[in-house]
């Protein structure tokens, strides 16, 4: 057995850097994201936010990202990504740590939007990085390890800062969370190189971006793949913002109840994440997918009727997080493969300007569904949401080619 020669050494040890400078990133990013909705009654009562306004909080971190998702995109295909993710990380640093500010509705509001811009530099570069610097045989296992990250912050992230929240504040997790994402700023300063790829020519501005997103969505494929992003986030936001209120409200959940089940999600998706990549870069993108979204569009709607008692949602919520990463690796992969590399940025980019507003509409939807008609009319909109997006997949989106597009 031979020795690894000093270059695959390198290489491998370059890896390990930038998988862990990534993965802080996510978790960090997604935690601050993830942990609105366990708190969200924290926030409310501490701020005095009507019940209906609180989804509001979601929709205004998600049009922010949706906006600046779309400005950087096209920038980080000439720059690079090495810059934006530096930008970015430093950027959602010091949103987290104005978290400590707010006491009122108006404040948080513009706070939460603040992270939203700073969270648009960072979700389609970091995956588009993943895409430059990845072969596409790979992507799907790079994915899958990356995006654990969002799980490990369900499994102890979310938990503990849901228990923080209870006892010293809603302002306390945000605080936290600065924490990760300051060790990935400086690991992405000390450690990340800029993938060698080719870049985006011609001028930039406001009219070259413009004009780049339209060619892309004259594409059928992108097109689809846009929609299926918007509908997948609106899903996920219809099921999630308000069950843990369903579940105070209805079934007499304590806080420290709903920080275990994020945690019993979160340990689905640590084991399932990397698995259903690595699945994903053998049998193929779209059967993953598809089969995830319908899965989704059964078990959400039953869930009111399923938990009649608090430990119930333990397994529900493992299976929908299971079912979540059956579709997260493998679509961001398949994306990564839509475009030639130097256009890579602007089609991550979007489809995280599309799913965001998604997001936000099924944010601000779930606020009025559920103060209306109680959250089973959010899990209807949520199955919906999914067998649209299956739909699309499964006629609309392209399986590419083992090696993805020409780089």
């Amino acid at each position: 057995m031979t020795e690894a020669s000093p270059a695959a050494s390198e290489r491998r040890g370059e890896e390990l850097r930038v998988l862990v400078a990534l993965w802080l990133l996510v978790l960090a990013s997604s935690s601050q994201v993830l942990i609105v909705a366990p708190i969200l009654p924290r926030i409310g009562e501490a701020l005095a936010i009507p019940e209906a306004l609180r989804g509001t909080l979601i929709t205004s971190y998600t049009v922010a990202q949706a906006i600046f998702a779309l400005i950087i995109g096209p920038i980080s295909d000439r720059a690079g990504r090495r810059p934006v993710l530096l930008a970015g990380a430093g950027a959602m640093l010091v949103a987290l740590l104005l978290h400590a500010l707010p006491g009122d509705y108006a404040s948080m509001i513009t706070v939460r939007a603040l992270a939203g811009a700073a969270g648009g530099l960072l979700t389609g570069v970091a995956v588009a990085y993943i895409g430059d610097y990845f072969p596409y045989n790979r992507r799907g296992w790079a994915s899958g390890w990356v995006m654990s990250g969002f799980a490990f912050g369900q499994v102890l992230a979310i938990p503990a800062g849901t228990i923080l929240a209870a006892a010293f504040g809603f302002r306390a997790p945000f605080l936290l969370f600065a924490l990760p994402m300051a060790a990935s700023f400086v690991l992405i300063l000390v450690g990340v190189p800029q993938p060698s790829v080719r870049r985006e020519g011609g001028a930039g501005g406001v009219g070259a971006a413009l004009r780049t997103y339209a060619a892309m969505l004259r594409t059928p494929a992108i097109a689809a793949a846009a929609l299926t992003f918007g509908l997948m986030f609106m899903a996920m936001a219809t099921f999630a913002v308000y069950l843990p209120t369903w579940l105070e409200n209805q079934r007499g959940a304590t806080p420290k109840e709903i920080a275990a089940m994020f945690m019993v999600g979160g340990v689905a998706s640590v084991f399932a994440g990397p698995q259903m990549g690595r699945i994903s870069d053998r049998i193929g993108r779209k059967p993953m997918i598809v089969a995830s979204c319908l899965g989704m569009a059964a078990l959400v709607p039953a869930l009111p009727w399923l938990i009649t008692e608090v430990w119930i949602a333990y397994p529900a919520f493992f299976a929908a997080m299971i079912l979540l990463a059956m579709r997260l690796s493998p679509m961001q992969a398949l994306l990564t493969a839509l475009t030639p590399s130097s256009r890579r940025g602007s089609l991550l980019s979007l489809t995280v300007a599309c799913g965001q507003l998604g997001s936000g509409a099924g944010g601000a939807a779930a606020g009025l569904l559920f103060a209306r008609y109680g959250y089973e009319a959010n899990t209807l909109m949520t199955a919906a949401a999914m067998v649209i997006a299956a739909l699309i997949v499964a006629l609309a989106l392209p399986e590419p080619g083992s090696e993805g597009p020409a780089v």
